[in-house]
C-alpha cells in the first residue's frame, strides 16, 4: 500500500507545476515560498536541539501558540521549527515576534522530499497537531528514530471509517506514533481501534488558544448599532442569517448583522445574493464609514475575525446549519458572547457539550429560533470560565511534553 501511495504522489508531482501556478493565481500559494513544499528550505537550521511542530492551517497553529511561547523561553531548546500547509497560516504567524521559532511550509509527502526535509532539519522530536496523518513522513521519522507525538489529536467517525477500509495499512501508519493526546473521547475510542501504542487524555488545547492583540481600530459608527454576528458561515447560511436579520429588523432599531464568511473571497457573491433580498449590504474591504442605512456588514478581508468577535454579544457559528460539522466556537465564547449553532456540530461535539453545560451555547434549527435567541448584552464571566479550563489543560500538556522532550534530548 505504501508503494501505491508513492506512485500516486509521484504522478501528482508531475503535474504539480500546473497546480502551483493555478494556486498562486487564486491567491492560495506564496509565489516565492512555494518551493519550501519541495523541501527547498528558506531558513537555516541552528546548531543544537530542535523540536518540530506541525499543524495544517490557522486553527491548528493558533492552538499551539501558547506552547511555542513557553518553549521559546526554554534554554535547552536551541530552535523551534513550525510547519503548516496553508498561506493563511503563514500570514497569521507574522503577527508573532518569535526569536528562535522559524516557519516553513510542510513538504509534499513523497519519499524524496520527506527524506530531504528530515536530513536538513534533523528534529529531535516531531509533534503533529490535530488530524495531520502523513504515511511517508511517519515512516521516515521511524526509520531515523525520531519520536512522533500526535497532539490534540482529532479523528472523526468519517475519518476513522476511511482508515478502516485499509486496516493493515492504517495500523502500520498509526503504529509509528509514540504518544497521542486525543482532544475528545470519540477520538480516544477511534485511536484504540487503530491500535495506537500510547494514549493519554488531557483535554482540548483549543481552550487555551492564544488571544491575538488587534492594533487596527473598528469603525466608530459600530457603537451606534445593535450588533449580532454570524461567523464562519458557508454557502446558504448567509441567506439563513439574512432572513433572521429581516425578522429582527421589524422590532429592533439600528440593527446591524455582521457576516464573517469562512472563505472571505466569497464576499462579492454574498453581497449580490443578499442585495436581492433588498438589504443594504456593505463590504468591509470598501472602507465605507457611513453605516447609517446598512443592514449587513460583510467581513471580506483576511485575519479580521477576532476584533469583530470582541464586539459581538450573540454569535451564530456557521457550518452547523448545512451538513459541514460546524466550526470552532471557542474564540467568540472567550469574549463573553452567547453562542448559537445549528444541529450539525460533529467536528466539535465535546466543545459544544462543555459550552452547553456552562450555559454558554444554544442549538437552533431555523431562522425564527435564531432571531428569538439573539441578545445584545455580553457575559464577561463566561469568558473567564473558558480561560480557566484552558489554563489547566495547557499546564498539564506542558508538564507532559517537558518529560518527553527531556527524554529525547538524553538520547542524542
Amino acid at each position: 500500500m505504501f508503494f501505491l501511495y508513492q506512485i500516486i504522489l509521484s504522478l501528482l508531482i508531475l503535474i504539480s507545476p500546473i497546480l502551483i501556478i493555478f494556486r498562486i493565481y487564486k491567491g492560495k500559494e506564496d509565489k516565492v515560498r512555494f518551493i519550501e513544499k519541495f523541501s527547498i528550505s528558506s531558513k537555516k537550521r541552528s546548531e543544537g536541539k530542535l523540536i518540530w511542530f506541525h499543524g495544517a492551517s490557522v486553527g491548528e497553529i493558533l492552538s499551539i501558540i501558547p506552547l511555542i511561547e513557553n518553549y521559546e523561553k526554554d534554554k535547552s531548546i536551541n530552535q523551534i521549527l513550525l510547519t503548516s500547509s496553508t498561506l493563511s497560516s503563514s500570514k497569521v504567524l507574522k503577527k508573532f515576534k518569535f526569536k528562535k521559532t522559524v516557519h516553513q511550509f510542510y513538504p509534499i509527502d513523497h519519499f524524496f522530499f520527506t527524506e530531504k526535509f528530515l536530513k536538513y532539519w534533523k528534529p529531535n522530536l516531531a509533534i503533529f497537531i490535530d488530524s495531520e496523518i502523513w504515511p511517508n513522513m511517519f515512516s521516515k521519522l521511524e526509520q531515523k528514530k525520531i519520536s512522533l507525538i500526535l497532539l490534540n489529536a482529532r479523528i472523526t467517525k468519517k475519518t476513522f471509517l476511511r482508515w478502516s477500509i485499509l486496516k493493515n495499512f492504517s495500523r502500520k501508519v498509526f503504529g509509528k506514533i509514540s504518544t497521542t493526546y486525543p482532544q475528545n473521547q470519540e477520538t480516544k475510542y477511534f485511536l484504540k481501534k487503530l491500535k495506537v501504542k500510547k494514549i493519554k487524555t488531557i483535554g482540548n488545547l483549543k481552550f487555551a488558544e492564544h488571544d491575538i492583540k488587534t492594533t487596527t481600530k473598528l469603525n466608530p459608527n459600530f457603537k451606534n448599532k445593535k450588533i449580532w454576528i454570524a461567523s464562519s458561515t458557508h454557502s446558504d447560511e448567509e441567506i439563513f442569517c439574512a432572513k433572521t436579520h429581516l425578522q429582527l429588523k421589524k422590532k429592533i432599531k439600528n440593527l446591524l448583522t455582521i457576516l464573517i464568511p469562512r472563505h472571505v473571497h466569497r464576499g462579492k457573491k454574498i453581497k449580490s445574493e443578499l442585495e436581492s433580498l433588498k438589504l443594504n449590504v456593505v463590504n468591509h474591504s470598501s472602507n465605507k464609514k457611513d453605516l447609517k442605512n446598512a443592514d449587513i456588514y460583510i467581513v471580506d478581508t483576511f485575519g479580521e475575525t477576532k476584533k469583530f468577535h470582541k464586539i459581538g454579544c450573540s454569535v451564530f457559528i456557521g457550518g452547523s446549519i448545512i451538513n459541514r460539522g460546524g466550526q470552532n466556537p471557542l474564540e467568540a465564547a472567550r469574549y463573553g458572547a452567547r453562542i448559537l449553532h445549528g444541529p450539525n456540530i460533529d467536528n466539535f461535539k465535546d466543545i459544544y457539550k462543555s459550552l452547553s453545560s456552562l450555559k454558554i451555547s444554544k442549538k437552533i434549527t431555523n431562522s425564527n429560533e435564531l432571531a428569538s435567541q439573539i441578545i445584545f448584552k455580553r457575559n464577561k464571566n463566561q469568558g473567564d470560565k473558558i480561560k480557566k479550563i484552558g489554563v489547566k489543560i495547557l499546564k498539564e500538556t506542558i508538564n507532559d511534553l517537558d518529560k518527553l522532550i527531556k527524554n529525547e534530548f538524553k538520547k542524542t
